[in-house]
Protein backbone atom coordinates (compact mmCIF):
# COMPACT_ATOMS: atom_id res chain seq x y z
CA UNK A 1 0.00 0.00 0.00
CA UNK A 2 1.20 3.47 -0.71
CA UNK A 3 0.13 6.85 0.46
CA UNK A 4 1.26 10.23 -0.12
CA UNK A 5 1.60 13.69 2.41
CA UNK A 6 3.51 16.88 2.49
CA UNK A 7 5.26 16.02 5.76
CA UNK A 8 5.49 12.49 7.27
CA UNK A 9 6.21 12.83 11.26
CA UNK A 10 8.14 9.28 12.76
CA UNK A 11 7.13 9.30 16.65
CA UNK A 12 3.91 10.65 18.45
CA UNK A 13 6.20 11.93 21.20
CA UNK A 14 6.19 15.34 22.33
CA UNK A 15 8.70 16.89 19.45
CA UNK A 16 6.16 14.60 17.01
CA UNK A 17 2.89 15.68 18.78
CA UNK A 18 3.79 19.86 18.73
CA UNK A 19 5.32 19.58 15.35
CA UNK A 20 2.46 17.87 14.00
CA UNK A 21 -0.06 20.15 15.31
CA UNK A 22 1.38 23.56 14.19
CA UNK A 23 2.10 22.43 11.23
CA UNK A 24 -1.34 21.24 10.85
CA UNK A 25 -2.60 24.76 12.04
CA UNK A 26 -0.36 26.16 8.70
CA UNK A 27 -2.63 24.20 6.55
CA UNK A 28 0.55 21.72 5.93
CA UNK A 29 -1.07 18.37 5.12
CA UNK A 30 1.05 16.27 7.73
CA UNK A 31 1.04 12.58 8.91
CA UNK A 32 2.64 11.41 12.03
CA UNK A 33 3.59 7.97 12.57
CA UNK A 34 3.35 6.10 16.08
CA UNK A 35 4.85 2.74 16.73
CA UNK A 36 2.40 2.61 19.87
CA UNK A 37 -1.50 1.54 20.34
CA UNK A 38 -1.64 4.42 22.39
CA UNK A 39 0.55 6.82 24.80
CA UNK A 40 0.49 4.72 28.33
CA UNK A 41 4.23 4.54 29.03
CA UNK A 42 5.99 5.34 32.20
CA UNK A 43 9.32 7.13 32.48
CA UNK A 44 9.18 9.12 29.85
CA UNK A 45 9.44 13.00 30.33
CA UNK A 46 7.13 13.81 32.45
CA UNK A 47 8.39 17.40 33.06
CA UNK A 48 6.55 20.45 31.50
CA UNK A 49 8.77 23.39 32.24
CA UNK A 50 8.03 27.14 32.33
CA UNK A 51 8.90 28.01 28.81
CA UNK A 52 6.91 24.91 27.22
CA UNK A 53 3.81 26.08 29.86
CA UNK A 54 3.90 29.44 28.12
CA UNK A 55 3.54 27.56 24.59
CA UNK A 56 0.48 25.65 25.77
CA UNK A 57 -1.04 29.32 27.10
CA UNK A 58 -0.18 30.77 22.95
CA UNK A 59 -1.15 27.51 21.62
CA UNK A 60 -4.95 28.28 23.93
CA UNK A 61 -4.61 24.60 25.38
CA UNK A 62 -3.19 26.08 29.03
CA UNK A 63 -6.57 25.72 30.22
CA UNK A 64 -6.63 21.78 29.40
CA UNK A 65 -3.82 21.33 30.42
CA UNK A 66 -4.34 22.96 34.35
CA UNK A 67 -7.24 20.57 34.25
CA UNK A 68 -4.72 17.61 34.11
CA UNK A 69 -3.92 15.81 37.10
CA UNK A 70 -0.11 17.20 38.45
CA UNK A 71 2.00 18.20 40.88
CA UNK A 72 4.10 21.55 40.49
CA UNK A 73 8.12 22.14 41.90
CA UNK A 74 8.59 25.73 42.65
CA UNK A 75 12.24 24.52 44.44
CA UNK A 76 15.37 22.39 43.76
CA UNK A 77 16.41 21.92 47.63
CA UNK A 78 19.28 19.71 48.43
CA UNK A 79 19.66 18.76 52.37
CA UNK A 80 22.89 18.96 54.43
CA UNK A 81 21.50 17.02 57.35
CA UNK A 82 21.06 18.26 61.01
CA UNK A 83 17.81 19.97 59.52
CA UNK A 84 20.19 22.06 57.51
CA UNK A 85 19.25 22.35 53.64
CA UNK A 86 19.93 24.74 50.32
CA UNK A 87 18.27 25.98 47.78
CA UNK A 88 20.03 25.52 43.95
CA UNK A 89 16.90 26.29 42.17
CA UNK A 90 14.09 28.65 42.70
CA UNK A 91 11.57 29.03 40.19
CA UNK A 92 9.58 31.59 42.30
CA UNK A 93 12.16 34.08 41.54
CA UNK A 94 11.46 34.04 37.63
CA UNK A 95 9.07 36.82 36.73
CA UNK A 96 6.78 34.04 34.62
CA UNK A 97 3.05 33.41 34.37
CA UNK A 98 4.05 29.98 35.38
CA UNK A 99 6.72 29.83 37.82
CA UNK A 100 7.39 26.18 38.59
CA UNK A 101 7.94 22.87 36.44
CA UNK A 102 4.89 20.81 36.22
CA UNK A 103 4.78 17.40 36.34
CA UNK A 104 2.47 15.25 34.27
CA UNK A 105 2.07 11.98 33.05
CA UNK A 106 3.62 11.98 29.53
CA UNK A 107 0.38 10.74 28.11
CA UNK A 108 -1.99 13.10 29.24
CA UNK A 109 -0.05 15.52 27.72
CA UNK A 110 0.35 13.89 24.49
CA UNK A 111 -3.30 13.07 24.41
CA UNK A 112 -3.84 16.78 25.23
CA UNK A 113 -1.90 17.77 22.11
CA UNK A 114 -3.12 15.01 19.86
CA UNK A 115 -7.15 16.39 20.40
CA UNK A 116 -6.22 19.34 19.32
CA UNK A 117 -4.08 18.23 16.53
CA UNK A 118 -7.33 16.11 15.07
CA UNK A 119 -9.16 19.30 15.15
CA UNK A 120 -6.98 20.65 11.51
CA UNK A 121 -8.19 19.52 8.32
CA UNK A 122 -4.80 18.44 7.42
CA UNK A 123 -3.54 16.34 10.25
CA UNK A 124 -3.39 12.60 10.33
CA UNK A 125 -2.28 10.41 13.83
CA UNK A 126 -1.95 6.71 13.08
CA UNK A 127 -0.73 4.46 15.77
CA UNK A 128 -0.13 0.85 15.96
CA UNK A 129 2.40 1.99 12.90
CA UNK A 130 5.77 1.57 13.38
CA UNK A 131 8.41 3.34 11.04
CA UNK A 132 10.59 0.36 9.25
CA UNK A 133 12.82 2.32 6.68
CA UNK A 134 13.44 5.21 4.86
CA UNK A 135 12.29 5.57 1.07
CA UNK A 136 15.01 6.78 -1.28
CA UNK A 137 14.64 8.11 -4.61
CA UNK A 138 17.91 9.60 -6.69
CA UNK A 139 19.97 10.08 -3.49
CA UNK A 140 17.12 11.76 -1.79
CA UNK A 141 14.78 10.51 1.67
CA UNK A 142 11.32 10.78 0.13
CA UNK A 143 9.09 9.02 2.56
CA UNK A 144 8.68 6.05 5.16
CA UNK A 145 8.32 2.37 5.05
CA UNK A 146 6.05 1.42 7.35
CA UNK A 147 4.43 -1.93 9.28
CA UNK A 148 0.60 -1.26 10.69
CA UNK A 149 -2.14 -3.20 11.35
CA UNK A 150 -3.04 -3.72 7.88
CA UNK A 151 0.55 -4.89 7.19
CA UNK A 152 3.66 -3.06 5.71
CA UNK A 153 3.27 0.15 4.04
CA UNK A 154 5.12 3.14 2.12
CA UNK A 155 4.05 6.99 2.76
CA UNK A 156 5.79 9.17 0.19
CA UNK A 157 6.80 12.87 1.47
CA UNK A 158 8.15 16.00 0.43
CA UNK A 159 10.02 15.79 4.24
CA UNK A 160 10.33 13.28 6.64
CA UNK A 161 11.14 14.21 10.27
CA UNK A 162 12.56 11.60 12.74
CA UNK A 163 11.21 12.33 16.38
CA UNK A 164 11.59 8.83 16.98
CA UNK A 165 14.45 9.35 19.85
CA UNK A 166 17.69 8.42 20.62
CA UNK A 167 17.98 5.23 18.79
CA UNK A 168 16.12 6.76 15.85
CA UNK A 169 15.77 3.97 12.98
CA UNK A 170 15.70 7.42 10.74
CA UNK A 171 18.82 8.20 11.53
CA UNK A 172 20.96 5.55 11.44
CA UNK A 173 19.83 4.24 7.88
CA UNK A 174 20.24 8.13 6.75
CA UNK A 175 24.08 7.84 8.24
CA UNK A 176 24.01 10.46 10.64
CA UNK A 177 26.80 10.06 12.95
CA UNK A 178 26.35 11.05 16.19
CA UNK A 179 29.29 12.72 18.62
CA UNK A 180 29.32 11.26 22.36
CA UNK A 181 30.33 13.09 25.60
CA UNK A 182 31.42 10.42 28.17
CA UNK A 183 29.05 9.49 31.06
CA UNK A 184 29.61 7.82 34.08
CA UNK A 185 26.33 7.30 35.30
CA UNK A 186 22.74 5.64 34.51
CA UNK A 187 19.60 6.11 35.80
CA UNK A 188 16.86 3.75 37.35
CA UNK A 189 13.73 4.98 37.49
CA UNK A 190 10.52 3.16 39.72
CA UNK A 191 8.08 4.75 42.08
CA UNK A 192 6.72 4.06 45.27
CA UNK A 193 2.70 5.39 46.73
CA UNK A 194 3.04 8.49 48.64
CA UNK A 195 3.45 7.27 52.57
CA UNK A 196 2.95 9.21 55.95
CA UNK A 197 6.08 11.31 56.32
CA UNK A 198 7.26 10.79 52.64
CA UNK A 199 8.88 14.06 50.89
CA UNK A 200 6.47 16.10 50.01
CA UNK A 201 8.81 17.91 47.15
CA UNK A 202 11.52 17.35 45.06
CA UNK A 203 14.52 16.26 47.32
CA UNK A 204 17.56 14.95 45.94
CA UNK A 205 19.15 12.64 48.58
CA UNK A 206 22.51 11.39 48.62
CA UNK A 207 25.11 9.53 50.46
CA UNK A 208 29.02 8.66 49.22
CA UNK A 209 28.63 6.01 45.82
CA UNK A 210 24.34 6.43 45.51
CA UNK A 211 21.91 9.03 45.00
CA UNK A 212 18.11 9.43 44.67
CA UNK A 213 16.06 12.12 43.30
CA UNK A 214 12.62 12.07 44.61
CA UNK A 215 9.93 13.83 42.63
CA UNK A 216 6.41 14.32 44.16
CA UNK A 217 3.27 12.97 41.78
CA UNK A 218 -0.15 12.55 42.06
CA UNK A 219 -0.23 9.53 44.73
CA UNK A 220 2.85 8.30 44.39
CA UNK A 221 6.36 9.38 44.52
CA UNK A 222 8.58 8.92 41.38
CA UNK A 223 11.90 8.06 42.28
CA UNK A 224 15.15 8.33 40.44
CA UNK A 225 18.48 6.21 41.52
CA UNK A 226 21.68 7.10 40.10
CA UNK A 227 24.38 4.77 40.30
CA UNK A 228 27.69 4.11 38.29
CA UNK A 229 27.62 3.02 34.97
CA UNK A 230 27.60 -0.67 33.83
CA UNK A 231 26.26 -1.83 37.08
CA UNK A 232 22.74 -3.10 36.14
CA UNK A 233 23.25 -6.31 36.11
CA UNK A 234 24.84 -6.67 39.75
CA UNK A 235 22.08 -4.44 40.89
CA UNK A 236 19.41 -6.77 39.42
CA UNK A 237 21.45 -9.65 41.10
CA UNK A 238 21.68 -8.51 44.51
CA UNK A 239 17.70 -8.72 43.97
CA UNK A 240 14.70 -6.25 45.71
CA UNK A 241 15.74 -6.72 49.16
CA UNK A 242 18.68 -5.21 48.88
CA UNK A 243 17.30 -2.33 46.59
CA UNK A 244 15.08 -1.46 49.44
CA UNK A 245 17.49 -1.35 52.18
CA UNK A 246 19.76 0.75 49.77
CA UNK A 247 16.50 3.55 49.43
CA UNK A 248 15.79 3.47 53.24
CA UNK A 249 19.00 3.96 54.21
CA UNK A 250 19.34 7.01 52.04
CA UNK A 251 15.23 8.06 52.56
CA UNK A 252 14.29 6.50 56.28
CA UNK A 253 11.15 8.08 55.82
CA UNK A 254 10.24 5.80 53.45
CA UNK A 255 10.35 3.17 55.41
CA UNK A 256 6.57 2.19 55.27
CA UNK A 257 6.11 2.25 51.91
CA UNK A 258 9.14 0.70 50.48
CA UNK A 259 7.26 -2.73 50.67
CA UNK A 260 5.31 -1.65 47.87
CA UNK A 261 8.58 -1.69 45.66
CA UNK A 262 7.83 -5.82 45.09
CA UNK A 263 10.15 -6.83 42.27
CA UNK A 264 13.30 -5.56 40.05
CA UNK A 265 11.27 -5.90 36.97
CA UNK A 266 9.71 -2.46 38.45
CA UNK A 267 13.05 -0.82 38.34
CA UNK A 268 13.34 0.51 34.71
CA UNK A 269 17.28 1.07 33.53
CA UNK A 270 17.90 3.99 31.52
CA UNK A 271 21.29 4.05 29.59
CA UNK A 272 22.29 7.35 29.89
CA UNK A 273 23.14 8.74 26.70
CA UNK A 274 24.49 12.64 25.96
CA UNK A 275 25.27 12.95 22.02
CA UNK A 276 24.41 15.39 19.44
CA UNK A 277 24.26 14.54 15.56
CA UNK A 278 27.03 16.88 13.32
CA UNK A 279 24.60 17.16 11.02
CA UNK A 280 20.84 17.41 11.74
CA UNK A 281 19.13 16.72 8.36
CA UNK A 282 19.78 14.81 4.87
CA UNK A 283 18.15 15.88 1.67
CA UNK A 284 14.36 14.73 2.41
CA UNK A 285 15.02 14.42 6.04
CA UNK A 286 15.00 16.32 9.41
CA UNK A 287 16.05 14.86 12.92
CA UNK A 288 15.02 17.15 15.67
CA UNK A 289 14.90 16.37 19.60
CA UNK A 290 16.61 13.04 20.70
CA UNK A 291 16.85 11.92 17.59
CA UNK A 292 18.98 14.86 16.80
CA UNK A 293 20.70 15.30 20.16
CA UNK A 294 20.23 12.49 23.03
CA UNK A 295 20.07 14.57 26.95
CA UNK A 296 21.10 13.30 30.48
CA UNK A 297 17.84 13.24 32.36
CA UNK A 298 19.71 16.20 35.08
CA UNK A 299 16.93 19.07 35.32
CA UNK A 300 14.92 17.03 33.01
CA UNK A 301 15.05 19.27 30.24
CA UNK A 302 15.08 16.38 27.27
CA UNK A 303 11.26 17.56 26.96
CA UNK A 304 11.82 21.13 26.89
CA UNK A 305 14.29 20.91 24.06
CA UNK A 306 12.57 18.78 22.00
CA UNK A 307 9.36 21.10 22.39
CA UNK A 308 11.53 24.13 21.29
CA UNK A 309 13.05 22.17 18.14
CA UNK A 310 9.50 21.53 16.84
CA UNK A 311 8.41 25.32 17.72
CA UNK A 312 11.52 26.50 15.83
CA UNK A 313 11.40 23.86 12.63
CA UNK A 314 7.29 24.33 12.51
CA UNK A 315 8.39 28.16 12.36
CA UNK A 316 11.08 27.82 9.98
CA UNK A 317 9.25 25.47 7.65
CA UNK A 318 5.43 26.32 7.55
CA UNK A 319 6.12 28.46 4.56
CA UNK A 320 8.62 26.29 2.42
CA UNK A 321 6.32 23.32 2.76
CA UNK A 322 2.78 25.02 2.22
CA UNK A 323 4.83 26.19 -1.04
CA UNK A 324 6.21 22.77 -1.84
CA UNK A 325 9.47 24.14 -1.93
CA UNK A 326 11.82 22.19 1.12
CA UNK A 327 15.61 22.99 0.21
CA UNK A 328 18.40 21.55 2.24
CA UNK A 329 18.70 25.29 3.28
CA UNK A 330 15.87 25.65 5.22
CA UNK A 331 16.67 21.92 6.96
CA UNK A 332 20.27 23.58 7.63
CA UNK A 333 18.27 26.54 9.76
CA UNK A 334 16.84 24.24 12.02
CA UNK A 335 20.04 23.25 13.56
CA UNK A 336 21.54 26.74 12.94
CA UNK A 337 18.51 28.13 14.99
CA UNK A 338 18.98 25.01 17.67
CA UNK A 339 22.62 24.67 18.07
CA UNK A 340 23.33 26.93 21.02
CA UNK A 341 20.84 26.18 22.86
CA UNK A 342 21.96 22.26 22.59
CA UNK A 343 24.99 22.90 22.67
CA UNK A 344 24.91 25.34 25.96
CA UNK A 345 22.25 22.97 27.77
CA UNK A 346 25.04 19.67 27.08
CA UNK A 347 27.47 21.81 28.55
CA UNK A 348 26.31 22.69 31.95
CA UNK A 349 25.01 18.92 31.98
CA UNK A 350 28.59 17.80 31.87
CA UNK A 351 29.49 20.27 34.29
CA UNK A 352 27.13 18.92 36.75
CA UNK A 353 27.99 15.11 36.25
CA UNK A 354 31.50 16.18 36.94
CA UNK A 355 30.88 18.45 40.04
CA UNK A 356 28.15 17.47 41.60
CA UNK A 357 27.28 13.74 40.94
CA UNK A 358 30.57 11.93 39.65
CA UNK A 359 32.27 12.91 43.10
CA UNK A 360 29.28 12.10 44.96
CA UNK A 361 28.58 7.99 43.24
CA UNK A 362 32.95 8.17 43.34
CA UNK A 363 32.54 7.80 46.93
CA UNK A 364 34.22 10.94 47.58
CA UNK A 365 31.41 13.31 48.98
CA UNK A 366 27.53 13.67 50.21
CA UNK A 367 26.69 16.70 48.90
CA UNK A 368 27.53 19.66 46.11
CA UNK A 369 30.72 20.86 46.38
CA UNK A 370 31.22 23.27 49.00
CA UNK A 371 31.91 26.57 46.22
CA UNK A 372 28.74 25.96 45.64
CA UNK A 373 27.41 25.25 48.76
CA UNK A 374 29.01 28.52 50.19
CA UNK A 375 27.82 31.02 47.10
CA UNK A 376 23.73 29.72 47.20
CA UNK A 377 24.15 30.59 51.21
CA UNK A 378 25.33 33.97 50.81
CA UNK A 379 23.48 35.28 47.37
CA UNK A 380 20.19 33.29 47.63
CA UNK A 381 19.04 35.24 44.35
CA UNK A 382 21.65 33.14 42.84
CA UNK A 383 18.97 30.29 42.72
CA UNK A 384 17.30 32.30 39.82
CA UNK A 385 19.72 31.43 37.34
CA UNK A 386 19.32 27.37 37.69
CA UNK A 387 15.92 27.98 37.58
CA UNK A 388 16.33 30.10 34.39
CA UNK A 389 18.72 28.01 32.59
CA UNK A 390 16.31 24.69 33.45
CA UNK A 391 13.08 26.29 33.25
CA UNK A 392 13.73 28.57 30.44
CA UNK A 393 16.58 27.95 28.59
CA UNK A 394 19.37 29.59 26.26
CA UNK A 395 17.16 30.85 23.19
CA UNK A 396 13.01 29.94 24.23
CA UNK A 397 10.90 29.41 21.64
CA UNK A 398 7.65 31.11 21.08
CA UNK A 399 4.29 30.07 19.15
CA UNK A 400 4.63 31.59 15.62
CA UNK A 401 1.43 33.85 14.77
CA UNK A 402 -0.28 31.05 12.54
CA UNK A 403 -0.77 28.35 15.66
CA UNK A 404 -1.82 30.82 18.03
CA UNK A 405 -5.64 30.40 19.23
CA UNK A 406 -8.01 31.90 22.00
CA UNK A 407 -8.05 29.96 25.21
CA UNK A 408 -10.41 27.17 24.88
CA UNK A 409 -13.14 27.80 27.54
CA UNK A 410 -15.95 25.12 28.08
CA UNK A 411 -19.22 26.92 27.12
CA UNK A 412 -21.21 28.09 30.85
CA UNK A 413 -24.85 26.93 30.81
CA UNK A 414 -27.54 29.28 30.08
CA UNK A 415 -29.41 31.19 33.38
CA UNK A 416 -32.81 29.87 33.20
CA UNK A 417 -35.12 32.98 32.78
Amino acid sequence: MSEATTCAIIGGGPAGMVLGLLLARAGVEVTVLEKHADFLRDFRGDTVHPSTLELLEELGLYEGFAALPHSRIRQVTFPLGRGESVTLADFRRLRLAHPYIAMVPQWDLLNLLAEAARAEPTFTLRMSTEATGLLWESGRVAGVRYRGPDGPGELRAELTVACDGRWSVARRQAGLAARESPVSFDAWWFKIPTGAGAPSAFLPRSKPGRMFVTIPRQGYLQIAYLARKGTDTRLRARGIEAFRRDIVEVIPELACSVGALTSMDEVKHLDVRVNRLRRWHAPGLLCIGDAAHAMSPVGGVGINLAVQDAVAAATLLAGPLREHRVTDRDLAAVRRRRLLPTVATQALQRVLHRQVIGPILAGRSATPPPFLLALTRRFPWLSAVPAYIVGVGVRPEHAPAFARRAPHRPARPARPA
